[in-house]
């Protein structure tokens, strides 16, 4: 690690910057104050500066190359981003399902990843709002699947609405498997749409824990609709990408977050 002179240059402390988020995507406060040996609030205002000239995008407690703010985009377009990560945590995932267990399955890619690698012990009840999940698993003779009915989102392959949310009124599961499209430490969990969000907060209702699967690149964004505060889950699944200053600020908040090596 090449550590500055506190006194340097406005113009090298900014070239570090792009320089750091141009190799790792995103950089934290902390790491920059300790690399650059000056004070956070020094930090602050270079990530101000640069991101009022469209150098990058500031997220809570650092900065991105990408925009935090996340539009709706297919699952068709989506499944094959980072999709070595997605494999690696949709194998984890599915170790965690017990002999006779009775889990919840949500939509997204990750969680599709997790269909792929369940490989059940004993019989397995599944709901899932997801249709691709649903197909992906029904060959396997242990695994009793319940599709949840509503109004079908295209660009999730999945459904929502008042009728998958009052099925699940009727359930009780061990473990909700939770995909998202953003994880904020102050904001908290998100997707893209506003019913998914509704139809993601009575899962978890329905769930006695909760597991998000997210690749590291979900970190620090967010996107239109609002699951639930980081307190209404307890376990995130991820990859070595994401920072350890969030790993850190994660199992403060009482969560435990299992890092896989990718």
């Amino acid at each position: 690690m090449i550590i500055f002179d506190p006194m340097s240059t406005l113009v090298e402390r900014h070239q570090h910057i792009l320089g750091a988020l141009k190799k790792k995507g995103s950089v934290q406060v902390v790491d920059l104050c300790q690399e650059l040996n000056v004070s956070s609030v020094t930090i602050r205002k270079d990530l101000q500066f640069l991101e009022d000239k469209n150098q990058l995008f500031r997220t809570h407690g650092g900065a991105t190359l990408t925009n935090p703010y996340i539009g709706d985009r297919s699952v068709i377009e989506k499944v094959g981003i980072k999709s070595a990560e997605k494999e690696k945590i949709g194998q984890y995932g599915a170790s965690l399902i017990e002999p006779n267990d009775s889990i919840l399955i949500a939509s997204g890619t990750t969680v599709f990843y997790l269909a792929k690698n369940i490989q059940p012990k004993g019989n397995v009840t599944v709901l899932t709002s997801a249709l691709n999940v649903a197909i992906e698993i029904a060959h396997h003779p242990g695994i009793e699947v319940i599709q949840l009915g509503g109004i079908m989102r295209k660009t999730s392959s999945s459904v929502t609405g008042v009728y998958a949310e009052k099925i699940l009124e009727d359930f009780s599961c061990s473990k909700l498997f939770l995909g998202v499209d953003g994880i904020d430490l102050e904001f908290g969990l998100t997707t893209s749409n506003i019913q998914e969000a509704q139809l993601n907060r009575k899962m978890i209702a329905a769930a006695r824990k909760t597991i998000i699967l997210a690749d590291s690149s979900k970190f620090g964004k967010r996107a239109f609709g609002k699951i639930c505060d980081l307190d209404g889950i307890e376990q995130i699944i991820t990859d070595s990408g994401v920072s350890p200053h969030i790993v850190t600020e994660l199992e403060a908040k009482g969560l435990e977050v299992t890092v896989l090596s990718v």
